[in-house]
């Protein structure tokens, strides 16, 4: 359980002096808040490798989520063993942020926790090469890419049905009256016979009754479908192809792990009364 003094905007993402000033002025607002008859909010953390969660100890709600990929800087006061406090970068605003905390006197073990789960975190983040969110990327692409394909496909279908109906009104026009000239079943409206899979290709002896050779594959020459647009592959999909949200999210996490995080035991000095400083 832990007294949490509250967060603040600081300008940088590091630096003792930045979090001495952000302990000082949240210090400084507890004590207003005391004389006032207000009492400082407890809460607990937890601390994995995905982040520093803290919760309402009653309700278990989550108050804060604070990715460690995001947290630049942690610090402790050598003095008086109760206070730590950690930089954070927002989510939502990209604002940094100083969260400080009153604990009962493990500070130096809350910060140093914070350190080693960052340290694992990074770890595995590199093990895996990034390969949650990149498979995360490949499934949206890929995604992605079935439904354009899904509206193009029925956009040539109603295409195809267009074609078939300004035909059959052609041929109507075109005929003598009263005459009708039924169209063979084994073709379609263009007169090709319709391709089967399961249709075994009919063979062509030669004069002297062997098989002639087989015809070279094309497939590595065929480059478009008879409608123009190039097959689908879902292998080449271009970085062009990931939503750019998931795109940030992967720069986001290797750039704050590059980053490193900051680990400093320091002494505050919150108040010039207090003997300890």
């Amino acid at each position: 359980m832990f007294q949490f003094l509250g967060s603040t905007e600081v300008e940088q993402p590091k630096g003792t002096e930045v979090v001495r000033d952000a302990v000082r002025k949240l210090k400084f607002a507890r004590h207003i808040k005391k004389s006032e008859g207000q009492k400082t909010p407890k809460v607990e953390l937890q601390i994995s490798i995905y982040g520093v969660k803290i919760l309402d100890p009653k309700t278990k709600e989550v108050q804060h989520n604070c990715q460690l990929h995001r947290i630049s800087f942690c610090a402790d006061d050598k003095t008086d063993k109760r206070i730590f406090t950690f930089i954070c970068k927002d989510s939502e605003s990209n604002k940094h942020l100083c969260y400080v905390f009153d604990s009962e006197k493990c500070a130096e073990e809350i910060t140093l926790t914070i350190g080693q789960a960052f340290d694992l975190a990074y770890r595995k983040f590199l093990e895996s090469g990034g390969k949650d969110v990149e498979t995360r990327k490949q499934i949206a692409g890929l995604q992605k890419r079935i439904n354009e394909l899904e509206t193009e496909n029925l956009e040539l279908r109603n295409k195809v049905q267009d074609l078939e109906n300004q035909l059959r009104i052609t041929q109507v026009h075109t005929l003598p009256a009263g005459s009708v000239t039924p169209i063979s079943p084994s073709t379609d409206i263009f007169d090709m016979v319709p391709f089967s899979p399961i249709s075994p290709k009919p063979s062509t002896p030669t004069r002297n009754g062997t098989q002639p050779p087989p015809v070279p594959s094309r497939s590595a020459e065929i480059k478009r479908d008879l409608f123009g647009a190039e097959p689908f592959d879902p292998f080449s999909c271009g970085a062009g192809d990931f939503p750019p949200d998931i795109q940030s999210k992967l720069d986001e996490m290797q750039e704050g792990f590059k980053m490193g995080l900051t680990l400093e035991g320091t002494v505050f000095c919150l108040d010039p009364l207090d003997s300890k400083c």
